[in-house]
This record gives structure tokens, C-alpha cells and sequence, in this order.
């Protein structure tokens, strides 16, 4: 029986998570399946002391905290579908917590250097797209899966908004800023002239085919040496580098929580500590009794 294929079976066809997901439930659940190999034990046989031990043996390798509680999420709702479809004893992972690792702030560019980057003046087909590309990142904090996700019938430039599909297949409603309305507008013009009259994308390549997560990685590295950015600017970091500022601007952690598509609020106030970061060098910078002698 491939229990994995059942799986993933389950998880697309019945509860539609994305492609994303499944690739990162199948990911995690082989490190399961090739640690049952080594140790010679049948997945209905193994123990929470196995667990522990698999869960030691990739912290060993240099795996952190968040990346071993995914996998062990990944892992339990495994567990979980095989005591419940495959008549499974009981789930070895219940009750297992990952090591804990020290708390890294997301890394955000500052607002000068954020339109710095965005502000492309090139306009070859590529740099148009890559404009609009960057604009839409910075306006609306997209998720890198989010955006090459978008088809073009999920905007509506007359009000300003787009939707997105996130994790866990929510929709939710979002604001483009005017600088991304008039780039995505100037991509739409071009656009027309590559895409193949059945293709929904966005944001496609030259050749027509919606433009891949890598492609836009590497795009973005570009962008940001052509453009005299002194990091390693990633897609993420826009996202970061949005709700940083506007929760800078506004202080509405609700507001900024619901344009991310969090979940949970305690996901988002994360970036509190980064305004805090930012208010404490004002302080430091403009406070007579804060200046170090």
C-alpha cells in the first residue's frame, strides 16, 4: 500500500490544499518514510521514542526549531489520516514538540531603500514586467506563491484591489497602491503581445508560460545590484519591508494582519518588535537624555 500517495491524494482532492502544500507534505513525509527504511520499521510499529529520536537526528544536522515543528506538523496529520483511513493503532507524534530556537526578526529595507528598488525606469518588455512585479510585492505584501499564482482576472484596477488565494486556499480582498495600478497597467499593454490566448498568468515569460517562483528570485537579485541595493534582497523581504512600513505609518496591527492573510494576530506582531527597532534609533537619534556621551 502507498500510504503517501493516498495521502496526498486526501489532502487534493478533499481538503484542496495548494500545490505548494502538498510538495511540502510529500517533502517532509519521505524524511518519515526513509528513517522507517533505516531503522527496518514498518510505519504502524513506530513509537514516540522513534520520533524522538528522528526529531534528534535532524536537529543533529543543523535543522532549526520552525523547520522540525513543520515537519512534525507534516507528520501528525499523516499519522492522523492513517489511524483514521488505514486503521492506524495510534499517532507516534502526539504530544511531540520541536527544540526551541532563538527568535530572528524578519529583515525589512528601509523605506528609502524599498523604493529604491521598485523604482525602475528600464521599459524592455522584461523590465516593464519586473517593474510591476516589484511594485505589486512592495504595494501589497504578497507572498512569493501568491503572486505567481494571480491571473489577470483577479484584478480590478478600477477599484484598486486584488484578489488572493493563500495558504490554506483563503481568498482575501487586498489594496494596490496607484505607483503598482499604473505598472501592472503599463505590463497589461505589453503583455498581450507574448501570452497565448489561453493563458490566465499574470505575470508569464517570454515564451508565455506563467513565470516560475525561481525566475522571480533570481529577477529580484538582479534588480536589487542593478538598482545599488546592499543586500540580499529576496522576496520575502518586500513582504517584510510592507507591513514594517505600514504598520509604521498607521500602528493598525489588525489592518496590516488581515492584507498578510495571518491567521493568527501573534504571527503579525512580530512586526511590532521591527517598529519598536525603528522608534528606539528615532529616540536615540532625536532624545537629548538618550545620547550617549
Amino acid at each position: 500500500m502507498n500510504y503517501l500517495e493516498s495521502y496526498l491524494n486526501h489532502i487534493t482532492f478533499e481538503r484542496g490544499l495548494s500545490k505548494l502544500t502538498q510538495n511540502n507534505y510529500a517533502r517532509d513525509i519521505k524524511l518519515l518514510l526513509d528513517a522507517s527504511n533505516e531503522i527496518s520499521t514498518p510505519l504502524d510499529a513506530l513509537k514516540p521514542a522513534n520520533i524522538r529520536g528522528l526529531i534528534a537526528k535532524l536537529h543533529g544536522r543543523g535543522l532549526g526549531g520552525k523547520s522540525i515543528a513543520r515537519i512534525l506538523s507534516s507528520w501528525r496529520g499523516f499519522f492522523d489520516y492513517l489511524v483514521k483511513q488505514h486503521s492506524f493503532s495510534s499517532n507516534p507524534c502526539i504530544g511531540m514538540r520541536a527544540p526551541k530556537s532563538a527568535k530572528t526578526l524578519p529583515q525589512a529595507l528601509s523605506a528609502d531603500q524599498a523604493v529604491q528598488l521598485v523604482d525602475v525606469r528600464e521599459d524592455d518588455l522584461l523590465s516593464l514586467r519586473d517593474h510591476a512585479i516589484l511594485e505589486l510585492f512592495y504595494s501589497s505584501g504578497l507572498r512569493l506563491a501568491e503572486l505567481v499564482g494571480l491571473d489577470f482576472n483577479t484584478l480590478d484596477l478600477a477599484n484598486g484591489t486584488i484578489s488572493v488565494t493563500g495558504k490554506g486556499n483563503k481568498t482575501r480582498i487586498i489594496p494596490v497602491g496607484s505607483h503598482a495600478i499604473t505598472a501592472i497597467q503599463t505590463w497589461l499593454n505589453v503583455r498581450t503581445t507574448i501570452a497565448k490566448p489561453e493563458q490566465n498568468a499574470l505575470f508569464i515569460t517570454k515564451q508565455g508560460n506563467r513565470i516560475t517562483p525561481r525566475a522571480i528570485q533570481y529577477r529580484l537579485k538582479e534588480w536589487a545590484i542593478k538598482q545599488g541595493i546592499n543586500s540580499d534582497v529576496h522576496p520575502h523581504m518586500l513582504r517584510h519591508s510592507f507591513a514594517t512600513h505600514v504598520l509604521q505609518s498607521s500602528g493598525d496591527l489588525r489592518a496590516v494582519q488581515e492584507m498578510l492573510g495571518h491567521a493568527n494576530i501573534s504571527t503579525t506582531q512580530v512586526y511590532t518588535h521591527l517598529d519598536f527597532q525603528h522608534l528606539s534609533k528615532v529616540y536615540d537619534q532625536a532624545h537629548p537624555r538618550a545620547k550617549k556621551s
